[in-house]
């Protein structure tokens, strides 16, 4: 499960700097859910191979009690409830203000792993300046500059050191190919609820708890016709007495850890609303942790031919970068198409775990060339020699060649097109990684 920081500081002090320097501004991830306020934002962070969540705030006033101040104060409040370590910003030119103290007395009462981080002291790293902010108690303050990088990664490992080390004895976890890691995502109210229920309920599959985590994640292992599952929650599942409730409740930081954390992702969409910026913000979220992703419009039902056709429309427009997922309409409080979506499911994660021999890769290859090359650049035409499979989930082919820096995304675009058919790929993101061979006489004197 990715670990996930709180920014939190009062205003003007480059939380969102900071913010931007930890995400290195994807803004793909940055989140306008329904319920945030804007000054509320969620990203993706890595720090060498280790990922994690960020969530930047708006200026803190703990005791405000009034107007946008108060919303503010209750956006960060529930951000550093989510968050599993909080980086407290500060600012060196400003020094310690009042402010910072009732911050200050507000973490230590949430008992949160806090760390400091003063802001704009680019080369001052030994400054006199920071001993002030020893007074707050909490730990040694770091000399940062978000503006200009310096620090950054000293702050991040500090931050997040416990959690590193727990993820460590989490990978040693049984081979995820055995069990079907399953994650149903979707704003609220589309029916993720309702269509957990129906699984764990109506169809009369083996569920029971597991332990959650350290933040909390609950998964519910479950079986059907012989194949096991894992439901990695996203509604808020709960159990009361022998009977399993979802509560409609929506967290995003919940959402992207289990999405990050799935083998296969259900993008539930509402057919009576059609396809919103929050879907489309999930679906890239989905596409760039490179999930397996099967697309589901519940309420079918509930709409006549016209809307049907225009939300057919509104899928391929706006979700035009899934186009390779199967879209599956359902009903979940009448139980409808779910034979349909399990096939999906179970579809979608074969293909997410295909395994591609070598000769077959390289002789697939081969016919795409003879079929089609790729255009000329200058005095060279890219050669595609040979090509073998670099990982799964998603699956990830290396072609090697010379002068492949040339070939176009469109001629990438038609060697995956050749892939996927040749293997059945659906539901499954296909990354392809050009390597070219180094030429042994670019180095030698002439």
């Amino acid at each position: 499960m990715k670990p996930v920081i709180a920014l939190v500081g009062r205003p003007n002090v480059g939380k969102s700097t900071l913010f931007n320097r930890m995400t290195k501004s994807r803004d793909a991830i940055v989140a306008d859910f329904a319920g945030l306020t804007r000054d509320r934002h969620y990203g993706d962070g890595r720090l060498g191979d280790r990922e994690f969540i960020v969530i930047d705030t708006g200026g803190f006033e703990p005791d405000s009690s009034t107007g946008i101040v108060k919303e503010m104060a209750k956006q960060t409040r529930q951000a550093v409830a989510e968050a599993d370590a909080v980086i407290f910003v500060l600012d060196v030119r400003a020094g310690l203000s009042a402010q910072d103290q009732d911050i200050a007395r507000y973490l230590r009462s949430v008992n949160k792993r806090v760390v400091l981080a003063v802001n704009k002291a680019e080369g001052m790293a030994d400054s006199p300046l920071l001993a002030e902010f020893h007074e707050l108690g909490m730990g040694e303050p770091m000399a940062v500059s978000a503006a200009h990088g310096q620090g950054i990664r000293s702050l991040i490992e500090a931050a997040l050191e416990p959690f590193f080390f727990e993820d460590e004895e989490e990978a040693e976890a049984p081979d995820p190919g055995l069990v079907i890691k399953l994650a149903v995502a979707g704003r609220p109210n589309v029916g993720k609820s309702t269509l957990i229920n129906t699984w764990l309920g109506e169809e009369r599959l083996i569920a029971f708890d597991m332990p959650g985590t350290t933040r909390d994640a609950i998964s519910v292992p479950f079986e059907r016709d012989g194949q096991r599952f894992e439901l990695i929650d996203t509604a808020g599942l709960r159990r009361k007495g022998k009977v399993f409730e979802a509560i409609e409740k929506f967290s995003v930081v919940k959402t992207l850890q289990a999405i990050s954390e799935a083998n296969v992702v259900v993008l539930l969409l509402d057919a009576t609303q059609g396809v919103t910026d929050q879907d489309a913000h999930i679906a890239g979220y989905i596409l760039d942790s490179g999930r397996a992703v099967v697309l589901a419009l519940n309420k079918w039902d509930a709409v006549d031919d016209y809307q049907r056709q225009m939300l057919e429309r509104s899928v391929a427009q706006r979700l035009a970068f899934l186009k390779f997922a199967p879209m599956i309409n359902i009903s979940a409080l009448k139980r409808q198409g779910l034979g349909p979506l399990w096939k999906a499911i179970a579809d979608a994660h074969a293909s997410a775990f295909k395994k591609m021999s070598t000769p077959v890769l390289t002789r697939l290859v081969h016919e795409a060339v003879e079929h089609q090359a790729p255009k000329r650049a200058g005095m060279f035409r890219p050669k595609l020699r040979y090509a073998h499979q670099g990982g799964m989930n998603p699956p990830l082919i290396v072609v090697h060649g010379n002068s492949l820096e040339h070939i176009t995304d469109a001629y990438k675009r038609y060697l995956e097109g050749r892939f996927r058919e040749h293997f059945k790929l659906v539901g499954t993101p296909l990354r392809i990684e050009l390597k070219s061979s180094r030429n042994p006489f670019t180095d030698k004197d002439s």
